[in-house]
């Protein structure tokens, strides 16, 4: 059985020996051009004139192109429609594309774009969410609110009440791979397109869009990406847009990507906010009400704002039951590059509110935050037959690695044992506040055995000790819940193909609709396509996406990849086994449901052949050994301008205690250990999950400690380089790093009764966020709350500290 073992990253030998193919890797024909972007240096600005004779004349230099050379604009939006390839008569922001050149090099396109000479006259330009929240700036008519109770009446009659406000910063995708794309014209007008693209479907519909052609003239493949944390959901539009108007107006191939400052300049962040918070609760710290207004910062253009500022009202609970809630969501419209997808999809800004408001109200009630997160909890459930959720599979594996300095990072040590706890007495079932039942809480189990064996009570009462006797480094220490749910919010999008052959010598090639962009996601797809057929993983071909194989696929996104994908793959495998059972069972004269696929043998009538024979014989007796299959995700109901309705299949849960240390002089920390137990299901593959866990979890530390995105006053990004916009490096990973899967199966009919791993571990790093809080807090005598924004660089730590000590 293929399901569940933990087989390596189908192209780790390629990734290390740098022989993996990327667009930019693919060879192209001898008179391919190369294309780059003339940007705007406003942020926001009338184009009084452009000269590009300069550009014209240019070395290499064969086109170029502006908004006048069109008929209409070709638009790159994903949504509303706002994105012109090329800036017409305004530019929005600064790094907005205005010229397109084409060039017989990369580097000579790039450096003719920098000699275009555009006259501007400045307009007032919103920068920041009180610009916009001054003159109405905004996306949608007005906020979206959702509400659930009378949170204001449950507030004002609460024993105790908190409020507050704080920033939560954006966030650089900063894959290794950056933006490109190559266009090759084909007969008859048709086209193919290689791009790094999430979302193959969507490039397919942009580029027929501006070519004027039905979508099945054009062909979107995609073998692999070097990274796309969403940062290729919607990004990639632009530069097969360009790329496709381009050949189409030479009749050649054309190729283009960005260099690293161009992309970081031009490209979505994950969006910036600001929360606003108040809650009334009692002497226990459990809630009676809160509220909760966002302010979104969401760029010149609409992009993907609204579903993920929606995600974010949707995480405003997280693990926690908010018995009256209001939530306000503000889409503000601003002068600065349209925010865009991010790992979390907004989740991660929903749920830090909430983790903030338990922060503070355990900071403002003197006791140990967990107790205020644990007596807020939903109610356990039981599962549909009435008793605890399944048991663990005997596949099913638990994994704990312990990363001491200079330890083999690939080292796994002993399983996590599970503890079990009793239902509460009260079975009734608890609501969400866009009123969807949580029938399959886990939190109460999964966090007290990750309370158990991370000895957080006894490192708590030793930091405390710790922080007494030392004036100058103070510790902290702060575990926190995850509830993040699966599926879509845009219900369409639930959906999923596949395409398997079987050949005759028993050799199988799968396509299917997900992209591969380091996340494993086609081994854990063989795999899934292997256990049908009672192979192993590597007799299963992985090629390509590819929209003329697959059609109308969805974007690899929202965790839904193995999901949708493998439970199609599965249809599509099951479908020929069945044929070929039947086949052999009627040759046998027995009933094909007595036909067994196993260690690569076919077992019938007490006879056992071997699978390629079987496949041989099927063949020669006309057999269709080919199938699609197909897939959508059950029981999703959702609406969402009343918020209310059925948005997920299921939740993904977890938890993380996180350690560290403070400078008080200068503010500058480290993660000392992190102890994280997280639920991935029954695993269909725990070597990739745990390796997903581990690098959410950085890349959540990264956002909320080192990774400051920073705007001047013109609205220029001034990070937009590895030397000025700091990712987590290796020396900044947790010395101690303990990684555990909760191997407990999905209540849900999931692929394998798994679950999604992609987003939700990256809430884990929030942890870090409060860990640090807890630090701070430990300078002072208790009176003042430290109210740490994010990202909490060593600047914002120390300022902390300095607030704290200003009221001792």
């Amino acid at each position: 059985m293929s399901i569940g073992k933990s087989l390596p990253h189908d192209a780790a030998p390629l990734h290390v020996t740098g022989q993996a193919r990327y667009v930019d890797d693919l060879p192209l024909p001898a008179d391919a051009l190369h294309l780059a972007f003339g940007l705007s240096t406003e942020a926001h600005a009338e184009i009084a004139a452009i000269d590009l004779s300069a550009v014209r004349a240019a070395p290499g230099v064969v086109a170029v192109m502006s908004a006048e050379d069109f008929d209409e604009v070709p638009d790159c939006s994903p949504s509303l429609g706002d994105e012109p390839l090329l800036a017409t008569g305004k530019v929005h922001f600064v790094g907005q594309p205005v010229f397109l050149v084409i060039a017989t090099s990369h580097l000579a396109a790039r450096k003719a774009a920098r000699l275009g000479k555009i006259t501007y006259k400045p307009l007032p330009a919103l920068l920041t969410i009180d610009d916009a929240l001054a003159v109405g700036s905004r996306f949608e008519n007005g906020p979206v609110i959702w509400t659930k109770g009378d949170a204001a009446h449950a507030i004002a009659g609460a024993a105790h009440r908190v409020e507050g406000s704080f920033e939560v910063g954006g966030q650089e995708h900063f894959y290794l791979e950056g933006q490109v794309a190559a266009c090759l014209p084909q007969d008859g007008g048709d086209m193919v397109v290689h791009s790094s693209t999430q979302h193959p479907t969507e490039i397919q519909h942009k580029v027929a869009h501006a070519l004027h052609l039905p979508m099945s003239a054009v062909r979107v493949e995609v073998r692999r990406m070097g990274g796309g944390f969403g940062g290729k959901e919607s990004q990639g539009n632009w530069l097969a847009i360009a790329c496709a108007v381009a050949a189409r107006a030479t009749g050649r191939p054309c190729k283009m990507r960005y260099d690293r400052d161009d992309d970081m300049v031009v490209t979505g962040k994950r969006h910036d906010l600001r929360i606003l918070y108040r809650a009334g609760f009692d002497d226990a710290g459990k809630l009676a009400g809160v509220e909760f207004t966002h302010l979104f910062r969401c760029g010149w253009s609409m992009d993907l704002s609204l579903p993920v500022a929606d995600r974010a009202m949707l995480h405003a609970d997280n693990a926690y039951v908010l018995p009256a809630v209001r939530i306000e969501s503000h889409r503000l419209r601003t002068n600065t590059t349209s925010a865009t997808a991010f790992r979390g999809f907004g989740g991660p800004q929903g749920m830090i509110g909430i983790e903030r408001v338990m922060d503070h109200i355990a900071h403002a009630l003197k006791c140990d935050p967990l107790d205020v997160r644990r007596v807020n909890f939903y109610r356990a459930m039981a599962d549909k037959a009435g008793g605890r959720l399944p048991p663990a599979p005997p596949e099913s594996i638990s994994a704990k690695v312990n990363v001491e300095a200079g330890a083999d990072l690939t080292s796994r040590g002993r399983a996590a044992s599970v503890g079990s706890h009793a239902l509460p007495p009260d079975g009734a079932v608890q609501t969400t506040p866009y009123q969807m039942p949580v029938e399959d809480f886990i939190g109460h189990e999964l966090v007290a055995e990750l309370e158990r064996t991370s000895d957080y009570q006894a490192r708590r009462a030793a930091i405390a000790e710790w922080n007494a006797a030392n004036p100058i480094l103070k510790r902290g220490i702060a575990l926190t819940p995850v509830k993040f749910g699966i599926s879509f919010t845009l219900t369409h999008l639930n959906q999923a193909g596949a395409l398997v052959h079987v050949y005759q010598d028993g050799s199988i090639a799968l396509n299917h609709g997900g992209t591969e962009m380091g996340q494993g996601l086609f081994q854990k797809v063989a795999q899934v396509t292997a256990a049908v057929f009672g192979l192993d993983a590597g007799a299963v071909r992985i090629t390509a996406t590819d929209t003329a194989k697959v059609p109308n696929t969805s974007a690899t996104a929202a965790s839904s990849g193995s999901d949708l994908n493998g439970m199609a793959a599965q249809a599509a495998a099951v479908t020929i086994r069945d044929r070929m059972a039947a086949f052999i069972a009627e040759k046998h004269q027995v009933k094909p449901a007595s036909v067994r696929f196993k260690d690569g043998m076919v077992r019938v009538a007490g006879e056992e052949y071997d699978f390629a024979r079987v496949a041989a014989w099927a063949y020669q007796a006309r057999v269709s050994l080919s199938s699609t299959g197909f897939y959508a995700t059950p029981k999703i109901t959702w609406d969402r301008i009343k918020g209310q309705g059925r948005p997920f299949l299921y939740f993904a849960y977890g938890a993380a205690v996180t350690e560290v240390v403070i400078d008080t002089l200068t503010g500058e920390n480290r993660i000392l250990r992190a102890d994280l137990l997280h639920d991935t299901g029954s695993s269909l593959n725990p070597a990739l999950d745990i390796g997903q866990i581990e690098g959410a979890y950085v890349q959540g530390a990264g956002w909320l400690t080192t990774e400051e995105l920073v705007w001047d006053a013109k609205g220029r990004l001034s990070t937009h380089a590895p030397s000025t916009y700091k990712i987590p490096a290796c020396s900044d990973r947790p010395r101690i790093f303990n990684v555990s899967l909760w191997g407990k199966g999905n209540r849900e009919e999931t692929v394998g009764r798994s679950k999604a791993v992609g987003e939700p571990p990256f809430m884990l790093g929030i942890s870090v966020l409060y860990a640090l809080s807890d630090a701070i807090a430990a300078c002072g005598d208790g009176s003042a709350y430290p109210a740490l924004d994010a990202p909490a660089t060593a600047e914002r730590v120390l300022a902390a500290v300095q607030r704290v000590r200003g009221h001792v």
